[in-house]
């Protein structure tokens, strides 16, 4: 499976597909809630499909978030 890079710039994570120009931004909205920011690419004969980048992409920003402590999920039992 390929491998997405995430470079982290302040407030945002922009995620990328090496070997395409598929490009996501994310960005850190409140301390539970990551957005989109912005995404470009057009398919080729790549890797994978945009819908396939973009899950993959949302996913991969998510769990840099929860890394990095940008997101914190509080559950309530």
């Amino acid at each position: 499976m390929t491998e997405l890079d995430i470079e982290v710039r302040d407030d945002e994570m922009i995620v990328t597909l090496p070997g395409t120009n598929y490009v996501a931004t994310y960005y850190r909205a409140t301390a539970r809630e990551l957005l989109a920011k912005s995404s470009s690419g057009q398919e080729s004969d790549g890797a994978m499909t945009q819908a396939e980048f973009h899950g993959r992409a949302w996913k991969a920003a998510n769990d840099k978030a929860r890394e990095l402590g940008w997101i914190v999920w509080h559950s309530s039992h």
